[in-house]
């Protein structure tokens, strides 16, 4: 599965942003400066209004007026281009912003904003010289482009240039275990599974008690079905962090599809003491104990669950199974048929 490049600005997002370093260049008269304050002129106020709330298209007919005019105002390709990267053309942004280079050669936030709008208009290879020059985030670009730059190398299978690219971000060493390994975590997220099991194995032979790196082999191996590897490492992320609750979590999902459920319950119960906040032990426990003959102890885990997080299927349809086995086959009936109704309700948000 490869993600598409609107799904990674939602990624990113994930991430706490990370600037970093503005890349130096050894010729000072082509070295990228920082973004040009933006134009006084006030003919861009009522547009720049209007992209403040949201109202892309009437925001670029503004501009675009202002553009006929002869001559036009100064820096309007530069906020045509802003206005088509917020509104997602990315196409006619990357026109705009290459006509705004051409007054403004050196400027840090059209460079970025070019490569930017070439990355999300599916054209990573392109977009790498531009995130090569300009590394910082400038706000109006609402992304992290040293996130994007090594998003790009990752696609166009540059994994060294990504190792280091996220190595920056992260003030690590680009051939130490930590690079190693939050490269293999960006791997891992963007399915590149056979090189985040090369780069997670680096990092352990790099650093064999660097925490979570066993972690991130166990849930690679997990999503494999290769269960005994998954259970080594993850014992072994236990052995080196035994206050870990999402390994004691991960280890206990390995436990139970092998059928050790006193083992699962165990280790799931440990999760939950170290962190109750999360909903997956919850509702794990809740299928063991199910497993185990225990339906009333069972709804009492998924009903905590639910009232973590009410519009999980799984956690309904659990339910559902467990107030079966006791016999309340109203309040069995109700919970199946609204795990169907948010499954189906999942699925045509998917499509």
């Amino acid at each position: 599965m490869k993600v598409r490049p609107a799904v990674l600005v939602t990624l990113f997002f994930a991430f706490t942003p990370h600037l970093i370093a503005q890349a130096q260049t050894p010729d000072a008269s082509s070295a990228v400066q920082p973004a040009a304050t933006a134009s006084p002129d006030p003919a861009y106020d009522p547009a720049r209004k209007l992209l403040q709330q949201g109202k892309y298209d009437e925001a670029i007919s503004a501009l675009t007026a202002l553009q006929a005019q002869t001559p036009p105002p100064k820096g309007i390709d530069h906020e045509l281009g802003v206005a088509y990267y917020k509104k997602g053309d990315y196409p006619n942004a990357v026109r705009s912003l290459q006509a705004a280079q051409k007054t403004e050669p050196n400027d840090g936030e059209v460079i970025q904003l070019t490569g930017l709008s070439l990355y999300l208009a599916g054209k990573p290879a392109d977009a790498i010289p531009y995130l090569e020059k300009v590394q910082t985030w400038y706000p109006r670009a609402n992304v992290d482009a040293a996130y994007i730059l090594g998003i790009a190398y990752v696609q166009t299978k540059k994994y060294s240039e990504g190792r280091a690219a996220f190595a920056k971000m992260f003030g690590v060493p680009p051939d130490s275990a930590a690079a190693y390994l939050f490269a293999a975590r960006m791997l891992l997220r963007l399915d590149f599974g056979p090189i985040a099991e090369e780069y997670g194995l680096k990092a352990i032979a790099l650093d064999p008690k660097l925490p979570l790196a066993h972690q991130l082999l166990g849930e690679l191996y997990l999503y494999q079905s290769k269960i005994p590897e998954a259970v080594s490492q993850l014992e072994q992320e236990v052995a080196v962090n035994p206050a870990n609750p999402v390994a004691l979590y991960k280890l206990g999902d390995a436990c139970t599809r092998i059928q050790k459920f006193d083992e699962a319950e165990k280790l799931l119960q440990r999760s939950i003491w170290l962190d109750p906040t999360s909903t997956g032990p919850y509702i794990l426990m809740g299928k063991v104990l199910e497993k185990k003959g225990e339906p009333l102890l069972a709804a009492r885990a998924l009903q905590r669950a639910i009232s973590m997080d009410p519009n999980n299927s799984i956690s309904h349809h659990l339910l559902g199974q467990a107030f079966r086995d006791l016999g309340r086959s109203e309040d069995a009936e109700r919970e199946l048929k609204l795990a169907e109704q948010l499954q189906s309700r999942e699925v045509s948000r998917q499509q």
